[in-house]
């Protein structure tokens, strides 16, 4: 079987409660007759509409056995105003929720949370971790740019230790952030935003989960980073060639990286990048990601089928490591290929 750690989905009332805003993110109806989703990232097409029935005939089609759903930090729905953010990260919880009773064992999620209050963060966190499905968060990849910055999640850390929670750290913006990083997007904006600046934030996550000490307070807790770690797999070489030089009594940045409890999804990243960020990271470290469209689920299973890296490795990748992240979250899931 094959299990989806990396599928984000917008639920029907998710799309309504969007369409009544005015105020972004929204979504408009445009001259063409289109709708759009408008946030701060890239204006969106609005797809047809994708019930959750939709989804589960794509994963089929995939060989997709299950997936964990999420909504995407790149809107900025959780980093709105409190009074705006925890209504409709509500919205979607209820909803995915309802999507994950359903259909057991085919859907599980990661909760929506907002960032702008952390103690309503922490208290809509308790509440959902009682509701069907839900195995942890999506948290914002900029609160996680350096030790000082994860520090503030500390609360929410230590109310997911106590319930073995999963956390997607997933690229996103922080409410209010003079210090973020700010790339030029005169031109090619969209690969700049998209592409480089997302894998460098990734690759900041990175650093701050696997080279400081943040994660050994919490035990219990699983960090899952998207789209292979950023740039790790490339860059290690570098790390380790600085730190020899800088540092040469340090313990080198390569093994600290791979002796970490992090794990990474293969989102839209191809087979060689899969074969360097097993070397990198060791085996039992990656897990399958599509972004939960056809296209991220095509592009995966092939990506993975190509990959020169052992079958068990393959076969770790598909549900090997996704499954015991989400064994000690509490599910109860067959191992039997279906």
């Amino acid at each position: 079987m094959t299990i989806d750690m990396h599928a984000h989905w917008m639920p029907e009332k998710m799309v309504d409660a969007l369409r009544q805003r005015s105020e972004i993110p929204r979504i408009e109806k445009r001259d063409d007759g289109k709708e759009y989703l408008i946030s701060s990232f890239t204006p969106t097409l609005m797809p047809g509409r994708e019930d959750i029935e939709t989804r589960i005939a794509a994963m089929d089609r995939n060989n997709v056995r299950s997936a964990v759903l999420s909504l995407t930090g790149v809107y900025g729905i959780e980093r709105l105003p409190i009074k705006d953010a925890l209504p409709l990260c509500q919205v979607y919880n209820d909803a995915v929720a309802e999507a994950c009773a359903a259909h057991p064992g085919r859907l599980y999620a990661f909760a929506a949370l907002p960032c702008s209050d952390m103690g309503a963060m922490v208290e809509e966190f308790n509440r959902v971790m009682k509701l069907p499905g839900i195995v942890g968060g999506l948290l914002q990849g900029d609160g996680f740019l350096s030790r000082k910055r994860a520090e503030m999640y500390r609360p929410l850390f230590e109310a997911a230790n106590k319930v073995n929670a999963v956390f997607l750290v997933h690229y996103g913006k922080l409410p209010n952030d003079p210090e973020a990083p700010k790339p030029d997007t005169s031109d090619n904006a969209h690969s700049r935003v998209g592409t480089l600046d997302m894998q460098s934030r990734i690759s900041s996550n990175m650093l701050t989960f696997c080279m400081t000490d943040f994660l050994e307070l919490f035990p219990n807790v699983t960090v899952l980073s998207h789209n292979l770690g950023g740039n790790i797999p490339f860059e290690v070489e570098r790390l380790d060639h600085r730190s020899l030089i800088d540092r040469p009594n340090d313990v080198l940045p390569s093994k600290r990286i791979r002796d970490a409890r992090v794990i990474v999804d293969c989102n839209s990243l191809g087979a060689k990048s899969i074969e360097m960020a097993y070397d990198v990271y060791g085996p039992g470290r990656i897990v399958y990601g599509s972004d939960g469209t056809d296209f991220g689920m095509d592009w995966t299973n092939k990506a993975i089928s190509d990959a020169r890296i052992p079958d068990s490795e393959k076969d770790s990748i598909r549900f090997g490591t996704a499954l015991r992240a989400l064994t000690r979250a509490g599910v109860q899931m067959s191992m039997a290929a279906e």
